[in-house]
């Protein structure tokens, strides 16, 4: 996301194939449905850290559910866009 600084990490939590097909800039994938997504994540991110999940648009509730996940996780600071990445792309916004 532009201007963010190292504390952000932006998830996206779709499949590999949905993630390779057009994500949002410096976006990494950990789909919500891989066995490993609490291990992976914990890589990814400190608990303190800034984390933004997001997935298709508002019809996708893989984002929110993500999100509850990392809450129960134990990480303090997790935002859910919940308009998602057709959203982004709508808007103009860049996509890798």
């Amino acid at each position: 996301m532009a201007g963010h600084d190292e504390d952000v990490v932006l998830i996206e939590v779709l499949s590999e194939e949905a993630f390779e097909n057009f994500h949002l800039p410096e976006a990494i994938n950990i789909p919500l449905s891989a066995d490993d997504f609490d291990e992976r994540v914990q890589q990814a991110a400190q608990k303190e850290d800034q984390v933004v999940v997001y997935c298709k648009d508002f019809e996708c509730d893989a984002s929110p559910r993500a999100a509850a996940r990392l809450d129960e996780l134990g990480y303090t600071d997790v935002l859910d866009y919940a308009a998602g990445k057709d959203d982004w792309r709508a808007a103009g916004f860049p996509v890798e």
